[in-house]
């Protein structure tokens, strides 16, 4: 587990990690990103064994930042368990960011995702390139989470797909409509792809369909020359990949911050 927590640390935190940003501020160890849509995001490789006085006032510099800009109306703070980082939960939450779900940080070999998965009769999978596709696949994507940004996330999935950086979408479909879906990134200059973005409706869970989604991406992540699969994964998607062979390496919580609120 400690060889892969290294290798995720190691390669992919800070640049893998914004894919697609418009622009990128430095504060300290802190990358202050900023992605179409108005949506501000901030990470780091570590925080350099800083103090609690010093995070508080990284946290109070990078909220400044983003109030800056009027574009901007969303902020998320993504955190990882394994780091050092006193008081940092205390300054989020003071200066206005509300924490979300853990996620479980999950990493494999790809081999072992990419196998055979009987499917349902009536059951296809396949690419999704087309914009009425992946407008069909936002919508599929916000009933089940809900949020209001399926046209916001559609307009950047769409964007991502016209710059050819590699990112695959793939869906199950029955009866032409989309069931399941989930995205391959990737990661130039790594050994990883990550998968992301997975869901399925609820009255086709439990079919094997999510768990075949996932090994079609393997695939083609062993096809691109991606050895390891990261994925943060909910508490519906962790046993489905578990089974698989990956592993639980930390957490992730993501803080949110809403200009407004």
């Amino acid at each position: 587990m400690q060889e892969y927590l290294d290798a995720y640390d190691r390669q992919l935190r800070t640049d893998a990690e914004t894919p697609g940003a418009v622009a990128v501020a430095p504060l300290g160890p802190l990358r202050l990103v900023t992605f179409a849509e108005g949506r501000g995001f901030v990470t780091y490789r570590d925080l350099g064994g800083a103090d609690s006085a010093a995070i508080s006032r990284w946290v109070e510099g990078a909220l400044a930042h983003y109030r800056e800009d009027p574009g901007i109306t969303r902020v998320e703070w993504k955190t990882r368990a394994h780091d050092r980082a006193p008081a940092l939960h205390d300054a989020l939450v003071r200066n206005g960011f509300v924490p979300g779900e853990p996620e479980s940080i999950m990493i494999g070999e790809a081999a072992l995702l990419a196998i055979e998965v009987p499917l349902p009769k009536g059951i296809r999978l396949r690419r999704v390139r087309s914009e009425p596709d992946v407008r069909a696949l936002s919508v599929m994507h916000e009933e089940i989470f809900g949020g209001g940004f399926e046209g916001e996330m559609a307009d950047a999935l769409l964007r991502r797909l016209g710059f050819g950086d590699g990112m695959e979408l793939w869906a199950a479909e029955a009866d032409r409509e989309i069931v399941s879906a989930g995205r391959l990134e990737p990661v130039p200059a790594t050994e990883f792809a990550g998968i992301w973005g997975g869901a399925t409706r609820p009255e086709w869970r439990g079919r094997g369909i999510y768990r075949a989604l996932t090994a079609a991406r393997a695939r083609s992540a062993l096809v691109l020359g991606k050895r390891l699969i990261h994925s943060d994964s909910t508490e519906n998607s962790r046993p489905i990949l578990e089974r698989a062979g990956l592993v639980k390496v930390s957490t992730t919580t993501p803080y949110l911050w809403v200009a407004g609120e």
